[in-house]
């Protein structure tokens, strides 16, 4: 169970819907969790799961685009962020949350070295003389690994391989000392040495700040190395919640189960044909009724069709939310007596 005192940020009942010419989509539909001080949280999830558009709304930055539900909170150190105002919100952006986007090429100024993009932050936000803000760069490249980073303070950022890129953007965001830092997607595009390498970095920084980490991705390699604490979303909602342990050894959700059935292993055949999740997410404005998962489940019962399952407790040790948890063979003796004692 995580304990309260050190919980960071707090996400409640948070509801993002886009209105649109055709309909309302529920990007984010009555999803909460929590972030504790010093640990790294995987949401895991297909493309259009809604991960991004959570990550996004922690940061203030899709507020035009989005109309949130009266209930929705989500609370940094005890402040409601969705009722800060945009003046309010910047001083907490960059500052206290931090952000590490998708694709660093993009994310950079291409007309600006790096030192310099790395020290405007630093005077943006704490206040300091430029010259004292190129000391720190220079020490922030140094921390994440940039090899000859005093030279590399004047290379513009198409001089820079991928993952040294990715490193810049790691230290602009741990420019100011943040204590939650949202990494969408860190390792996409990289080649495997260097996503390793990345992914060391992040749990260096961890440990040696203390900095909590919320860890965006769909590639359950990237979680099972890295977060402690995985919520895996499906169509806007979390389906599958708990420790990386759990949710690794007993999948309970289809949706987990099918994710995880379709990594290719190292000792299967060598001309082994991996499993897919029949079908394909539905269309936003066009989910069915009760569950979301339930047109591509093979478990799926009349309830499914007519009710949407709740979010629990599992005697397992996960929340699931789902009408028909799968059980492993070796389980089912565990599972029939903690359900027939709750």
């Amino acid at each position: 169970m995580k304990a309260e005192e050190s919980t960071l940020l707090e996400v409640k009942n948070l509801g993002a819907f886009i209105p649109t010419p055709e309909g309302e989509i529920k990007a984010v539909n009555n999803v909460s969790f929590s972030i504790r001080k010093g640990e790294i949280v995987a949401l895991v999830g297909e493309s259009g799961s809604g991960k991004s558009v959570s990550s996004l709304s922690i940061m203030g930055l899709n507020a035009s685009a989005i109309q949130y539900r009266p209930e929705s909170e989500i609370s940094f150190q005890g402040e409601n962020l969705l009722k800060l105002k945009e003046t309010e919100m910047r001083k907490i952006r960059g500052n206290d949350i931090a952000m590490i986007f998708q694709d660093p090429m993009f994310s950079l100024n291409p007309v600006h070295p790096i030192g310099k993009q790395i020290a405007e932050s630093i005077v943006l936000h704490r206040k300091v003389k430029y010259k004292e803000a190129a000391k720190i760069a220079l020490e922030l490249l140094n921390k994440v690994g940039i090899p000859d980073a005093k030279r590399r303070l004047n290379d513009y950022p198409h001089q820079l391989s991928g993952g040294m890129r990715q490193r810049v953007m790691i230290a602009i965001a741990l420019a100011c000392d943040p204590q939650l830092l949202i990494a969408d997607e860190p390792t996409t595009a990289l080649d495997v040495t260097i996503q390793a390498q990345v992914l060391n970095l992040l749990r260096d920084l961890r440990e040696e700040l203390q900095i909590a980490i919320l860890l965006i991705t769909h590639d359950l390699g990237v979680v099972a190395e890295t977060a402690d604490w995985v919520l895996v979303m499906y169509c806007g909602k979390i389906v599958e919640e708990g420790t990386v342990e759990t949710i690794f050894e007993s999948p309970l959700h289809p949706y987990t189960r099918g994710l995880m059935d379709s990594i290719p292993t190292l000792n299967g055949p060598s001309k082994e044909k991996l499993d897919t999740i029949p079908g394909i997410v539905p269309n936003p404005l066009e989910l069915p009724e009760g569950c979301n998962f339930v047109k591509r489940c093979a478990y799926a019962t009349d309830k499914c069709s007519l009710e949407a399952p709740k979010l629990r407790q599992h005697p397992l040790g996960a929340k699931v939310s789902c009408w028909n948890p799968l059980v492993k063979e070796g389980e089912m003796a565990f599972y029939a007596t903690a359900t027939s004692n709750s």
